[in-house]
C-alpha cells in the first residue's frame, strides 16, 4: 500500500477496522469488506447503481472514498433484509417486477430506503423525480415507482394502526 490509512466503518451494524489507501473508492473498500452488492456501473457516479446509505443518506460509492467514511454508519442492500427475511422494499420490487437484470436493483433499493425515510407519503410524481436520478435499462421505471408507491402505502396504513411495518 502506498498511503495506508487505518479507519473504522460500520457497515450494517457491524465495525470493521481496516487499512485502505486513499485513492480506493468507498465501493473498493465494501467490495474488499465482502459486501459485494453494492455494483460498480459506470464509475463515475451517473448511474447510481453504487449508492449506498452514509449516516442515512443515499452516497455513490464510486465517488466517496473510503478514508471519508471513517468513523460513519455504512448500509449496503445486504443491510435490508433482516436474516434471511426480505425486507418489504425487497419483496415490493419483486412482486411488482421493479428489476429485471438486477444490476442496477441495489442502487435504488438503497435509494427509495432513504427517500421514503426522509417522505414516507410521497407522490408517485415525487418518487418519479427521484428515481431519475439513477439508471435502469431493463424495467422502464414503472415497476420500480409502483413498488416504491406500494411500500410508503403499507408503512403508511401500519402506521395508522399502530402495528410495526413488515
Amino acid at each position: 500500500m502506498h498511503d495506508p490509512h487505518l479507519i473504522t466503518i460500520t457497515v450494517n451494524g457491524t465495525e470493521h477496522e481496516v487499512l485502505t489507501e486513499s485513492r480506493h473508492t468507498l465501493a473498493d473498500l465494501l467490495r474488499e469488506l465482502g459486501y459485494t452488492g453494492t455494483h460498480l456501473g459506470c464509475e463515475h457516479g451517473i448511474c447510481g447503481a453504487c449508492t449506498v446509505l452514509v449516516d442515512g443518506v443515499p452516497a455513490r460509492g464510486c465517488l466517496v472514498f473510503g478514508v471519508q467514511a471513517d468513523g460513519r454508519e455504512v448500509r449496503t442492500v445486504e443491510g435490508l433484509a433482516d436474516g434471511g427475511e426480505l425486507s418489504d422494499l425487497q419483496r415490493a420490487f419483486a412482486e411488482h417486477h421493479g428489476l429485471q437484470c438486477g444490476f442496477c436493483t441495489p442502487g435504488f433499493l438503497m435509494l427509495a430506503e432513504a427517500f421514503l425515510a426522509e417522505n414516507p407519503a410521497p407522490t408517485r410524481a415525487e418518487i418519479r423525480e427521484v428515481v431519475a436520478s439513477n439508471l435502469c435499462r431493463c424495467t422502464g421505471y414503472q415497476g420500480i415507482v409502483d413498488a416504491i408507491e406500494d411500500v410508503a402505502g403499507k408503512r403508511a396504513g401500519a402506521a395508522d394502526t399502530g402495528t410495526s411495518r413488515p
